[in-house]
C-alpha cells in the first residue's frame, strides 16, 4: 500500500491513521497495533506505561508557561470491528486495510475501515508528535478489546492515570460535544437439538436474506434499516407454518454490536412443494423491499437449490429456534422523554450460528436508564427461556450519566464558539462509549466526547468525512491549549 492519505491535512494525524490502517487490528488482535504505539513513544523519548491488560498511556510534559495547567488524558481505543463484504477476500489478521479518497470522504475497499477508533489514535499521536503545540500535562490512553464489551476499559485500575479531565476521542459527529453514553449486556442463547435423519423425498434449498446495510447497533438503531436474522426468522416462521419445512442450519450475523446484514439458512422440504416455496419466497421478498424500500435498496431475498446433505434439527427445536427468533423484541424500545432524538432503551438480534448440535444466539441490549437495561434483558431472556433454551446474561457495562454542569464542556462550548461563531450541539449517545466504566474507575475525573464526521461504523460502508477531521484536530488543539489552571 503507497501513501494515499499522506497529501490530507492534518498531514501528522493522516500519516498516523495510514499506519494503522497497514496494521491489523481486529478486537483481540491488537498487540502489533499496541507494538507501534510503545514504539512510537520510545522513538519519541516519551514515558510509558502498560498495564496487565494490554492497555497504554503515554505521557508529554507541559510546554513552558503551561506547566499549573489541569492534566488532561486523550483517550481512545486501538482495535476495530472487522467486517468485509460478502464477495470479498480479506483476512483481518494478516491483511491491511485499503483506504481510498472518494471526494470529502476516505473509505476502505470492501471492509470496515477502522476510522472508528482509528482517527482519534492517530489525532492522540499527532498531538504527542507535534511539538509545535500549547499545551499543560498530557496523557493519551489506549484501550484494547473496545468493540467486544469495553474490555479493556473494564481492566483499567486506580492509579494508572493522573489526569482530572479525560477528552474522549470516540465520537462521530462533526460539531457535538457528548456527555452521556448508554450501558449494555449482551445475552447469549443455546438451543441444543436433536439430528434427525434427512427425511425421504424432500430436497434441499438454501434461503439468502442479503444486501442489508447493517450498522452499528447503537447509532444506527433507530435508522430504520433491516435486520437479516428478524428477516429469515419471519420468512422461515411462514414457511414453516404453510409448508412443514425441516431446519438444517441458520447463520447470520458476525458481531454483537452490528445490525446483522446477512442471514442463510439451508432447509429441506417436500420435493412436489418445491415450485410453491419458490415462489412463496418470490413474493416475500417483493413484500419486504416494499416495505423497506425508503432505507434498504439493496435487500434481496432468494432460494435456490442445494447440495446439503447434513442431518436437520428435530422438529420441537427448529419450531422453537425459528418462533423465539421471530417473536423476541428487536429494535428501539424507548426513546428518551428528556433528550429530544435519543434512544433511550433498544435491543439488537445480533448473530446466530448453527454448529454441531447447537444453534447459538447473541443479542445486545442499551440503556441510558440502568433500570430500563435491566428490563430489556430480563424480556429477551423470557422469549427464549419459554423456548426452552439455555440462556446466560453478561454482566455489562454501566452507561455515562450526563453533566451539563461539568467544567469541560463550559471550557469546549467557549473554544468552539470562539472558532467557529455558532453553538454546538450537547448530546447523549446510544452506544457504548468507554466513559462510563472509566468514570466508574476515576469518580472525579471530568468528561467530555467528540469527534469528526464517521458514518457506516461496523460495516463495510464505514467512511470519514475529511474536512471534519481537519476541523477536529484543530479543536483538540485548541482545547487543549485553553484548559484551565489546576
Amino acid at each position: 500500500m503507497g501513501n494515499i492519505l499522506g497529501n490530507l491535512n492534518p498531514q501528522l494525524l493522516w500519516n498516523h491513521f495510514e499506519e494503522i490502517c497497514r496494521i491489523p487490528h481486529p478486537s483481540r488482535k491488537e498487540q502489533k497495533l499496541a507494538k507501534y504505539v510503545t514504539d512510537f513513544a520510545k522513538k519519541n523519548n516519551l514515558e510509558f506505561n502498560t498495564d496487565e491488560f494490554g492497555n497504554i498511556v503515554i505521557r508529554k510534559s507541559a510546554t513552558p508557561g503551561y506547566e499549573n495547567r489541569i492534566p488532561v488524558v486523550m483517550q481512545g481505543h486501538l482495535d476495530m470491528v472487522a467486517e468485509k463484504n460478502n464477495d470479498v477476500t480479506h483476512d483481518f489478521d494478516k491483511d491491511p486495510i485499503q483506504p481510498y479518497v472518494d471526494g470529502d470522504w476516505v473509505k476502505a475497499k470492501g471492509t470496515t475501515l477502522g476510522s472508528d477508533n482509528g482517527i482519534g489514535a492517530a489525532a492522540a499521536l499527532a498531538v504527542l508528535e507535534d511539538k509545535t503545540l500549547q499545551h499543560g500535562p498530557i496523557e493519551a490512553l489506549f484501550t484494547l478489546d473496545e468493540e467486544t464489551g469495553l474490555n479493556g476499559a473494564q481492566a483499567l485500575k486506580a492509579g494508572f492515570l493522573n489526569s482530572k479531565i479525560l477528552i474522549n476521542l470516540d465520537s462521530e459527529e462533526d460539531g457535538a460535544f457528548y456527555i452521556g453514553c448508554s450501558g449494555g449486556q449482551n445475552t447469549t442463547v443455546k438451543f441444543s437439538f436433536k439430528p434427525s435423519e434427512i427425511p425421504t423425498n424432500t430436497v434441499a434449498l438454501e434461503v439468502k436474506v442479503t444486501g442489508l446495510k447493517g450498522g452499528h447497533s447503537g447509532l444506527d438503531i433507530s435508522s430504520g434499516r433491516g435486520n437479516a436474522i428478524k428477516l429469515m426468522a419471519r420468512l422461515l416462521h411462514e414457511l414453516n407454518y404453510k409448508f412443514g419445512i425441516r431446519l438444517v442450519s441458520i447463520n447470520g450475523g458476525s458481531k454483537h454490536n452490528a445490525i446483522p446484514r446477512e442471514c442463510f439458512s439451508v432447509i429441506r422440504v417436500g420435493k412436489k412443494l418445491v415450485a410453491d416455496v419458490n415462489q412463496f419466497v418470490l413474493n416475500y421478498n417483493d413484500i419486504v423491499k416494499s416495505e423497506l424500500a425508503s432505507v434498504e435498496t439493496n435487500l434481496a431475498v432468494s432460494v435456490s437449490a442445494t447440495k446439503s446433505k447434513g442431518k436437520v434439527f428435530d422438529k420441537t427445536t427448529a419450531a422453537n429456534l425459528i418462533d423465539s427468533l421471530f417473536a423476541v423484541p428487536n429494535n428501539v424500545i424507548k426513546m428518551s422523554a428528556d433528550i429530544p432524538g435519543l434512544v433511550e432503551t433498544s435491543t439488537n438480534l445480533a448473530v446466530v450460528t448453527t454448529r454441531g448440535k447447537n444453534a447459538e444466539v447473541i443479542l445486545s441490549q442499551r440503556s441510558s436508564v440502568e433500570s430500563e437495561k435491566k428490563e430489556i434483558s430480563n424480556a429477551v431472556a423470557a422469549v427464549f427461556k419459554l423456548a426452552k433454551a439455555e440462556v446466560k446474561q453478561g454482566d455489562g457495562y454501566p452507561g455515562w450519566k450526563p453533566d451539563v454542569n461539568s467544567p469541560v464542556l463550559s471550557v469546549m462550548k467557549n473554544v468552539y464558539k470562539n472558532m467557529y461563531n455558532i453553538e454546538p450541539e450537547i448530546k447523549a449517545i446510544h452506544a457504548g462509549l468507554e466513559c462510563g466504566i472509566i468514570k466508574e474507575r476515576f469518580p472525579e475525573m471530568d468528561m467530555i466526547s467528540f469527534g469528526p464526521t464517521i458514518t457506516g461504523a461496523h460495516s463495510p460502508d464505514e467512511q470519514v468525512q475529511i474536512s471534519t477531521v481537519e476541523k477536529f484536530y484543530n479543536l483538540l488543539k485548541e482545547a487543549l491549549k485553553n484548559i484551565p489552571a489546576n
